[in-house]
């Protein structure tokens, strides 16, 4: 009598993007993963809307290997400034999702209106978000981009001299 057979969940990781990046569209998804057969699949959501598909890895089952998805967001009309990028494996036993690797993303056309990336500030004595954004979008009403952007801010008043924020930058 063979030995009873057991479906074996696998380690997926995502390297790209981290968690709390400021991203674009196209989202470029990178990192190591497995596969049944060497299928995996990609979601990208904010609860309301998302943009899924599969790309293969590897060899086939069990085997890990670097991916690479582009993921086209142009056809999405999220309500949320942020994203949740999943990748996973379909259990051949079950049909459930097995292997959740995810991470939370800023998605910047949401921020930005033509949204083509974000430039570093170091904030310095004495600047505000209003002053942050007068030097930038040379709007001070225009600070609010800057908290989208910005989640690691705890308190969005107080800015510490050294802080690194994120402007996200359109055309």
């Amino acid at each position: 009598m063979p030995a009873p057979t057991r479906e074996v969940s696998v380690t997926n990781r995502i390297d790209q993007p981290r968690a709390f990046d400021l991203v674009g569209d196209p989202l470029l998804v990178a990192g190591v993963g497995a596969g049944f057969e060497a299928d995996l699949r990609y979601r990208v959501g904010e609860g309301h809307h998302e943009v899924g598909g599969a790309f293969d890895v590897g060899g086939g089952t069990g085997r890990h290997a670097q991916f690479q998805v582009r993921v086209d967001l142009g056809g999405v009309t999220f309500r949320l400034d942020r994203l949740v990028v999943q990748v996973f494996e379909i259990s051949p036993g079950d049909g459930s999702e097995i292997g959740v690797a995810s991470v939370p993303v800023i998605y910047g056309p949401r921020i930005v209106p033509g949204y083509t990336g974000y430039r570093e500030h170091t904030v310095a004595r004495g600047e505000t978000l209003s002053t942050v954004a007068r030097i930038h979008y040379g709007n001070a009403g225009l600070y609010e981009w800057l908290v989208r952007a910005n989640p690691q801010l705890d308190d969005p008043d107080l800015l510490v001299p050294g802080q690194v924020l994120r402007v996200p930058l359109g055309p």
